[in-house]
């Protein structure tokens, strides 16, 4: 014979406020590279491998794996009545390929020490620009290629330069002719816009929000300026063969603040755009 259970009114009320763990909602691939976006009710906190991460008022986030990232890492969430959940995430990892290139000038691979310095100071405006946190939430956004073709350089990609290995490629490499538009991928506010870094180039950064940022790299032309709200799509500036490239395309990267992430995690495949593109005409 059964016994009878009896549970009080308090303790039914406290599994009935109970947060369901589907309240988290992650978005992105989960391999080296990507940049992951979520979800929290409002006012949950979350941190990932004990570090805290900005959360909007209605619970929206971002956070990436770099490159090289550990596979076993850990998100924690604390919701609004205090309850906790532990989340293992198990990362995948990627092999990247190893890229040749021959004819780069010695004065580009041995700059003097002005050149030195220049690039010294290009590379810290990069970084404050970088360091930007702001309250926008257009990195919840459904990014767009910020221009379409082929693609000649992958991100994470070791380059071979004349024979020395150098650091490894950071960014997406569209090859297309000096003067080919690009646009913002996302909505966002430009917080960099220099056309004649040393390495880079024509540079421009548009911060996405939350420390998540789009970097374009060795531009012809820049048409946005410093402190301008762009759109999805907006004309930005031109593709060139400015700094340290041997021809003219976009090099297109993503940061959550300092992390390098891969752009084509936040994309459609390039082979599918492209279809598109072809069946619409």
């Amino acid at each position: 014979m059964f016994k009878s259970l009896w549970i009080s009114s308090a303790v039914i009320s406290s599994l009935l406020t109970m947060p369901a763990f589907a309240q988290l909602e992650l978005q992105g691939k989960f391999e080296q590279g990507a940049l992951i976006r979520g979800s929290v009710p409002a006012g949950a906190k979350v941190k990932l491998n004990g570090e805290v991460i900005k959360v909007t008022a209605d619970g929206r986030f971002a956070f990436g794996f770099e490159r090289d990232a550990e596979l076993e890492q850990s998100l924690e969430v604390v919701y609004p009545d205090g309850l906790t959940e532990i989340k293992p995430l198990k990362v995948n990892k990627r092999e990247y390929k190893i890229d040749r290139i021959e004819g780069i000038s010695k004065k580009i691979m041995k700059p003097n020490p002005q050149a030195q310095a220049r690039a010294g100071k290009d590379a810290k405006q990069v970084r404050a620009a970088r360091d930007t946190f702001s309250e926008h939430a257009f990195f919840t956004q459904d990014f767009i290629w910020p221009v379409t073709g082929r693609i000649s350089g992958v991100y994470g990609s070791q380059r071979v330069y004349n024979g020395k290995p150098g650091n490894p490629h950071y960014g997406v490499d569209i090859a297309r002719p000096t003067g080919t538009v690009v646009v913002a991928p996302a909505d966002g506010v430009v917080t960099l816009a220099v056309p004649d870094m040393f390495y880079s180039g024509g540079t421009v950064i548009i911060d996405h929000g939350y420390g998540v940022s789009s970097t374009f790299i060795h531009l012809h032309k820049i048409y946005a300026k410093v402190g301008d709200k762009v759109k999805q799509g907006q004309d930005v500036a031109e593709i060139g063969a400015t700094g340290r490239v041997t021809g003219p395309h976009l090099d297109w990267r993503v940061n959550w603040f300092q992390m390098r992430l891969d752009p084509t995690t936040l994309v459609p495949p390039m082979s599918t755009v492209l279809k598109q593109q072809k069946t619409a005409k």
